[in-house]
């Protein structure tokens, strides 16, 4: 076991979790339980045995993940109207399959140019809005106990974790800045062992007969029903349209763009797709490098503000349509650009709270380096860490970041292994690491001034 899940298992222990149960989402066994009409699963039945050629009930139950109890009445119905036949299936299997008439064929071409979403049958948006308020992510109380346990294996200052808390029991989004390398992301991103709970996740939601895809396999992450798992009291019942997840982390960076948090049409294959915050909904969404993206920090802050004050974000189909879900979410800002230049004062009073990340002091830094050589199983000689802090930060005026004892050392490492030198450290081996880690700037001309000069 790592040190990561010895924690977790920590923090499980001492605070065990809500067990998640199927009585937020129960197996539907008729098509009225669905909250979908018959010709809509009728038309999802189409495409599915178009795209097989000819499907069991056994296997459309699979495929639309619906019981056997409401497909069975779904192809009847496509066989009064002529859509389906029956068709025994050669060989040792002899159970039944349904093909598609030649009437059913042209009315499944249509509904598959209609809505080019083939796959399991979606959650009616409001009952989706209410299995996700069911499991908010702002339904228990971070405690000091649970935060500090939570980054017993990580060096952090207990001051900066005791302003973290709180502000995860807000529900106001966070903004954390400070120079790049001072670990927001990397803490940012371990926030979510807070909340160790399970999650129901919709392959897809309808509104009316849209469909709009939620489940992201890179987002994600499937706990499987089998496991021996305490978070887990399910039973047999279930709904299947639901996937079993951990609480969901979504990251964007530079690569942000408006666009991504909206629907998003895929002209070619005709479907739909949920933005990155519907995606991340009961868990935490973090953007990174706050500043960097292809939309100004003053729009990007304007599009959450409703959300953030309503706890409702508003979408667009196109076409005129509108529809509203849960905004359940940990919103997180991070950036290394002074908040100052992002947004004035009066904006970023409505976000809710700064928490600045900064420098180390030398013992800090230590505990780091010394954690680094365990990893890298090194020994250093006397007094390499004081030259390190000493004569290279110091006399640099390099301030003393996180990254830095692993990096540096990473680098020390590679040069000593080349020298011959393997697991043993010393002041040259440092200094080679730190001309190399840093950008000299004293040769540095910036070509901008070249230029006016030109």
């Amino acid at each position: 076991m790592s040190i990561s899940d010895l924690v977790t298992s920590k923090i499980n222990t001492a605070h065990p979790p809500m067990p998640i149960t199927s009585k937020l989402a129960p197996r539907p066994v008729t098509i009225e339980d669905t909250g979908l009409s018959e010709s809509f699963l009728a038309d999802l039945a189409a495409k599915h045995i178009l795209d097989r050629g000819s499907l069991t009930i056994a296997e459309l139950s699979t495929l639309m993940a619906l019981a056997g109890s409401i497909i069975e009445p779904i192809l009847n119905f496509m066989r009064e109207e002529a859509r389906v036949e029956v068709r025994p299936r050669v060989g040792v299997d002899q159970t039944l399959s349904y093909a598609l008439t030649g009437r059913g064929r042209t009315t499944a071409v249509d509904a598959m140019m209609r809505s080019g979403y083939v796959g399991p049958a979606p959650v009616p948006l409001k009952h989706y809005a209410q299995v996700a308020r069911a499991q908010t992510i702002h339904g228990k109380s971070i405690t000091k106990s649970a935060m500090h346990l939570a980054f017993d294996d990580v060096v952090l200052e207990p001051e900066l974790l005791d302003k973290l808390g709180p502000s995860l029991n807000s529900g106001r989004a966070i903004f954390l800045y400070g120079s790049a390398g001072t670990g927001k992301t990397y803490i940012s991103q371990r926030l979510a062992r807070l909340f160790h709970d399970l999650t129901f996740v919709p392959h897809a939601i309808a509104i009316d007969d849209i469909v709009v895809q939620v489940f992201d396999h890179q987002l994600h992450k499937v706990i499987s029903q089998n496991s021996e798992d305490d978070r887990i009291m399910l039973g047999k019942g279930h709904d299947p349209r639901f996937h079993l997840c951990e609480r969901p982390v979504a990251i964007s960076g530079g690569e942000l763009t408006a666009d991504m948090l909206e629907v998003r049409y895929d002209q070619a294959a005709r479907v739909y797709e949920a933005p990155l915050q519907l995606k991340a909904n009961n868990g935490i969404f973090i953007i990174d490098d706050m500043g960097r993206q292809r939309i100004t920090p003053a729009e990007l802050f304007n599009r959450w503000i409703v959300p953030l004050e309503e706890k409702r974000d508003y979408l667009d189909l196109g076409f005129g349509k509108h529809f509203s879900v849960p905004f359940d979410v940990v919103l997180i800002f991070s950036t290394n650009i002074h908040p100052l230049e992002l947004a004035d004062e009066a904006f970023l009073r409505r976000i809710g709270y700064k928490i600045e990340f900064k420098s180390l002091t030398p013992d800090y830094y230590s505990k780091i380096w010394n954690d680094s050589c365990r990893e890298f199983r090194v020994v250093c000689d006397p007094g390499v860490l004081e030259f390190v802090i000493n004569d290279l930060h110091a006399s640099n005026q390099v301030p003393l970041l996180p990254c830095h004892p692993r990096d540096l050392l990473g680098m020390a490492v590679d040069y000593a292994a080349y020298s011959g030198e393997p697991q043993h450290i010393n002041e040259t081996h440092m200094r080679w690491a730190w001309q190399n880690y840093f950008v000299a700037v004293k040769d540095y001309v910036d070509p901008s001034v070249i230029h006016a000069e030109i």
